[in-house]
């Protein structure tokens, strides 16, 4: 007759098959999990699959040369985005060419995600207070560890450069930041993480909320508040994933096209990228005349944003943009419109000036 757990229960994983075994603590002593917890480490599992589709991070650069900016994606198993002309200006500084074949970290990290997936998958079905722990320190330290060897990689890339290079800068060197931005000569550089480091993130975060759970709640009733705050902190961070128009401050910033200072607020204008770039004018008539420029089609992925005429001077999206032309109206650039966000208002300075109405 097999022996019973010490709760008092029988079954495959009998304490007799296991004590005196690493096993025995981690899946058959009988510490159990708060329903919470094993919800979070599904979602974690599961988030870390979706990781194997998506970029993790990704790195901008940005110069006069190229107002669309170039980008490249890293994936779990392969680099993608402007890969080849990126790898056409390193020659130039000396730079090694990037290859997804010269890289170890993309044959092993798919592996790393699924066993991390598996596993957090596993403790919500072994249901068991140590192997949670476990996973969750295993998976800090290959997060550290991750990101230590994605800086030593950038490391080598920016400071092992040839000697031969057509452009040699004595003491330059081109690492590119591991978070946030840094100039490289003329070219801008940011690198963030992408959507599938922003998972990993959250993953990370919800087992550290396990973590704090086990730790200091024991009552069931401290679950729903729990799951509120994870549910916000998901709507938190992927509502800050999107690039959002920023405030014109004027008499501090230049106009992208004319270069001129910007000095009155009721005319400005922006335009982000599909990179997430901004750019920002000081009249609606240099923005027309940037896309014209640079031959952009604004329809293809770009947000243009109009301030409106009154206070506080507000940055309206295109879409809900309502404008007011007359030729009596002097932008700073000579501009013809008044930009509003309700009809309501058009309608008045629509009757106030004898203007044309319209909508961008």
């Amino acid at each position: 007759m097999s022996k019973a757990f010490p709760n008092g229960k029988s079954g495959p994983f009998q304490a007799s098959n296991f004590r005196y075994k690493p096993t025995y603590f981690l899946l058959v002593k009988p510490y159990n999990l708060t329903k919470t917890t094993r919800i979070l480490s599904i979602i974690s599992g599961i988030a870390l699959l979706v990781v194997l589709f998506l970029p993790i991070w990704r790195i901008d650069l940005e110069a006069p040369q190229y107002p669309e900016g170039l980008a490249l994606f890293i994936h779990a198993n392969d680099l993608k985005g402007d890969v080849e002309i990126i790898n056409g200006l390193n020659h130039y500084i000396g730079m090694k060419q990037l290859h997804t074949e010269d890289f170890l970290e993309f044959k092993v990290l798919p592996y790393c995600i699924v066993f991390f997936s598996i596993l957090f998958l596993s403790v919500a079905l072994f249901n068991r207070k140590r192997l949670f722990y476990l996973a969750f320190s295993l998976f800090v330290v290959f997060g550290v560890g991750a990101m230590v060897d994605f800086w030593k990689w950038e490391y080598d890339y920016g400071h092992n450069l040839s000697p031969g290079a057509p452009i040699v800068v004595p003491g330059m060197a081109y690492q590119p930041p591991l978070i946030g931005f840094k100039q490289l000569l003329n070219f801008g550089a940011y690198s963030f993480p992408h959507i599938g480091g922003y998972l990993f993130i959250v993953s990370g975060l919800l087992l550290a909320i396990g973590v704090y759970l086990e730790w200091t709640f024991k009552n069931k009733s401290n679950a729903k508040p729990i799951l509120s705050i994870t549910f916000l902190a998901f709507t938190l961070l992927f509502s800050g994933c999107e690039t959002k128009p920023e405030k014109i401050i004027i008499t501090k910033e230049n106009c992208e096209y004319c270069k001129m200072t910007i000095m009155d607020a009721r005319f400005g204008a922006e335009l982000i990228t599909p990179g997430g770039r901004i750019y920002k004018f000081d009249d609606p008539i240099c923005l027309k005349n940037y896309l014209s420029s640079k031959k952009i089609d604004a329809n293809s992925g770009y947000k243009l944003y109009f301030t409106e005429f009154e206070p506080p001077y507000d940055l309206i999206p295109s879409n809900q943009c309502f404008w007011v032309e007359n030729d009596s109206i002097a932008g700073p650039m000579q501009g013809k419109k008044l930009n509003f966000r309700s009809a309501d208002k058009q309608s008045y300075w629509i009757k106030l000036l004898n203007g044309k109405p319209g909508r961008w």
